[in-house]
């Protein structure tokens, strides 16, 4: 037997080492969010090390190569060099190509060197956050890993975007946000490609953009009395003598800042000064902007119907308003300025005779011809100074400006009706791109707007309608996100409801429809999160949570409980009673039946382990199941339940009252009797009921059982009196009346109403289900 020369085993074995630690990538390993246009893989990799040169021209591309520059430098402890000369390997060289798109790019990578061709600085910096994403999620860390590889596979990436509006709209007056937050943002929608940040500094609850010839908008407008420990909707008339200490306001110099930090990262900043409505907070501060001249607080919370706008009658409105776009347009180089033009209640305008006579001289036949006027108005002063304006859709009532470009909300409609009059459109409807929507079960969710906008319901939405022509599709010019802040008070709570939806988005704007796959996006999605662990941003987990939903079967005592969740053919598995979900839950597949008192677990599965927050209830079996209900005061027609069984049918309602578990009553109390049929002993009764301020639902005052064995004579067992109490939050709370034991067969239970708000608002009392133990 030859024995191997110890130098040729060494040989042996390097080269061995050297097949085995060769990754062969696949598409699995590429979780680029948005997804690129075309993407090919080739055989080896390229490594990144401390050798690594930038190669770039001028101190633009300086700049770009520099962000993720720093991102090795913290995160893996070496800092590669920026250079103008290219050396012999392990380099990444900025070409220009002029024949490229403004925003395409081309990245071509190979063991010694990455190529990237791009038209200009907007190309350069998608390429590199393309390049950021095919790195290992780590170099999104703040402390060096010593553990990851700081490679990426031989690919050719050719990229561009289907839109070139593709935007995301942060509140800034209903809750203050500062530079330091804007400023955040900015690198995270540069992160996924968004082009559009705007900023909607100007609403009723607070002005937010410093105007030096009219200092008061800050001094008062930016200030509003601090009622934050109330429902947004339940606060109460501001007294315009009561001074406000809640807000906030940025400065001309913080703006010129975000706007050139955002430049630099190709991202348009578009200011919002709302007119006519929405502008509470500037009549605050000059009353003599209104019709009457009327004396308001700066409101703290909800304002319905907006009937304090500004007056399209006085010359002094113009004057005003000219004044602040004189000082925008020096502190925004963007194409655009938006006003706003949605939810003008104009009853004042109707009755104001300084507007009636505008409408007669300018031979106007109503209020909305009015609101088209001050439009066209505003709209040829924003022009004289080489911009144009955006408006909501409302904006198309009583006749279009000349050149305006259409933002859609109420759903495509306005959109679609501005694209076929020849103008451009942002798409931007309730459904799916308010952010401020719900995007989980309610029960599971911080407060938000009461309606529902999941991920893939935005990764469904497309901003081209169906019945467009291609020459109306080409006035689309893309699509925005739109974070109302009635509900959102801080930077963490903000966070939460634009992640990851906002990626869903980026994807829905940026790649081809064809390219695009709800299925595949998950796969990728977690890569993404991941990143947003190490950023130590707050994003939603939402996506992965289960969702239950019963029906029950009352004649056989049986309740059938349905499990679902966003993803297509999830591994939802479950476990009855009080066990843990593990590895031995049991697969869903079918309803599960329950015919008595059980705990139900389940939990999203990926990769045979629990992901998402376990979804955790308890189906009640009580005495009065099934049994017949009447309702000596009748439920409103609008919140029926499930009809004369749902106060006994053991399905519980949740924070999202439009689930058709809840009966309600307006102003009315609640006055039931359950027949259990015959004699049973009891001894305590519970009421589930929901409390939402903010949506005019409160807490009973007064709760009262009463028990009888011939429904002729009752006695009372118990009484709960519960004041009004002010509540932030939406809230279910079971109030419960225990007694000494006793037979009975019918059982009286009456709910006393509110009857009026705080506000003096109609109040609704909701309940769910009477449980009888």
């Amino acid at each position: 037997m030859r024995i191997l020369k110890p130098i040729v085993i060494v040989l042996f074995l390097t080269v061995l080492s050297n097949v085995y630690s060769q990754k062969g990538y696949t598409e699995k390993d590429i979780q680029i969010i948005p997804k690129p246009k075309q993407l090919v893989i080739k055989p080896g990799k390229f490594q990144f090390s401390a050798a690594t040169v930038f190669v770039v021209n001028g101190d633009s591309q300086k700049e770009i190569a520099t962000v993720l520059i720093h991102k090795f430098e913290t995160a893996a402890g070496f800092r590669p060099e920026i250079s103008s000369k290219i050396p012999k390997k392990n380099y990444i060289q900025f070409k220009a190509d002029p024949t490229l798109n403004k925003e395409a790019y081309i990245v071509d990578v190979n063991e010694k060197n990455i190529t990237i061709m791009a038209k200009g600085n907007a190309g350069f910096i998608y390429a590199l956050e393309s390049i950021r994403q095919l790195l290992p999620e780590a170099i999104e860390s703040k402390s060096m890993i010593t553990s990851a590889k700081w490679e990426i596979p031989n690919v050719t990436i050719t990229d561009e975007p289907r839109f070139q509006w593709r935007g995301l709209m942060l509140d800034l007056s209903r809750h203050f946000f500062d530079k330091n937050y804007v400023i955040e943002t900015i690198d995270r929608l540069a992160m996924l490609k968004m082009n559009v940040l705007h900023l909607h500094l100007v609403d009723d609850q607070g002005w937010r953009i410093v105007i030096k010839k009219h200092p008061k908008l800050t001094e008062v407008g930016a200030w509003r009395v601090d009622q934050e420990n109330a429902a947004w909707n339940a606060r109460l008339v501001t007294n315009p003598d009561e001074k406000g200490t809640y807000g906030g306001f940025l400065t001309q110099e913080e703006l010129k800042e975000i706007v050139k930090y955002a430049a630099a990262k190709n991202i348009e900043i578009i200011p919002e000064i709302e007119m006519p409505a929405h502008v509470s907070s500037a009549i605050a501060a000059y009353p003599e902007l209104a019709c009457f001249n009327q004396r308001i607080g700066v409101p703290s919370g909800g304002l319905w119907p907006i009937t304090d706008i500004y007056c399209a009658g006085k010359e002094t409105t113009f004057e005003f308003l000219q004044n602040v776009i004189d000082e925008v347009i020096t502190i925004f180089p963007s194409k655009y300025i938006h006003i706003g033009g949605d939810e003008a209640t104009k009853t004042n305008w109707e009755k104001c005779p300084n507007c009636q006579k505008r409408m007669k001289d300018e031979g106007l036949k109503d209020a909305h011809e009015l609101q088209s006027y001050f439009v066209k108005r505003m709209e040829k002063y924003i022009n004289s100074k080489g911009k144009k304006i955006i408006g909501w859709d409302e904006i198309l009532e009583g006749g279009l400006a000349p050149d305006a470009t259409v933002m859609s909300w109420r759903g495509t409609k306005g959109g679609t009706e501005a694209a076929k009059q020849g103008h451009d459109v942002i798409m931007s409807p309730e459904s799916p791109c308010y952010f401020n929507f719900y995007q989980g079960p309610q029960n599971e969710e911080p407060l938000a707007f009461d309606a529902y906008n999941p991920l893939n319901k935005v990764y469904e939405f497309d901003p081209v309608v169906d019945t467009m022509t291609p020459e109306e599709a080409k006035h689309v010019l893309g699509g925005q996100a739109n974070l109302w802040a009635e509900h959102i008070a801080n930077p963490k709570a903000s966070e939460y409801m634009i992640f990851p939806r906002l990626a869903a988005l980026s994807e829905v704007l940026w790649s081809s429809k064809e390219n695009r796959n709800w299925n595949n996006f998950t796969t990728r999605l977690p890569s993404l999160l991941k990143r947003y662990d190490y950023l130590g941003i707050n994003y939603a987990k939402s996506a992965y949570l289960v969702m239950a939903s019963a029906v029950a079967d009352l004649d056989k005592k049986v309740i059938n409980v349905t499990l679902k969740n966003e993803f297509q053919n999830p591994d939802i598995r479950y476990v009855l009673g009080d066990k843990n979900i593990d590895h031995q839950a049991i697969k869903y597949v079918n309803p599960i039946p329950f015919k008595e008192t059980t705990i139900l677990k389940a939990s999203l599965f990926q990769n045979d382990k629990p992901v998402g927050k376990t979804f955790t209830d308890t189906i009640v079996f009580h005495k009065a199941v099934g049994h017949k209900v009447s309702y000596l005061t009748p439920y409103s027609e609008s919140y029926k339940g499930d009809g004369p069984f749902g106060m006994v049918n053991t399905i519980r309602g949740s924070k999202n009252f439009h689930d058709g578990q809840w009966q309600a009553w307006l102003v009315n109390d609640m006055e039931i009797v359950i027949d259990l049929e015959k004699e049973q002993s009891i001894e305590k009764i519970t009421i589930g009921t929901l409390e939402s301020q903010g949506a005019g639902i409160y807490f009973p005052t007064q709760l009262k059982v009463l028990v009888s064995k011939d429904s002729i004579n009752y006695k009372e067992v118990g009484k709960i009196m519960r004041p009004f109490a002010g509540n932030v939050n939406s809230e279910l709370k079971e109030f419960k009346i225990n007694f000494e034991k006793r037979d009975a067969r019918f059982i009286k239970v009456i709910a006393t109403n509110l009857r009026k708000s705080p506000r003096g608002d109609s109040s609704w009392l909701f309940v769910d289900e009477i449980l009888v133990n």
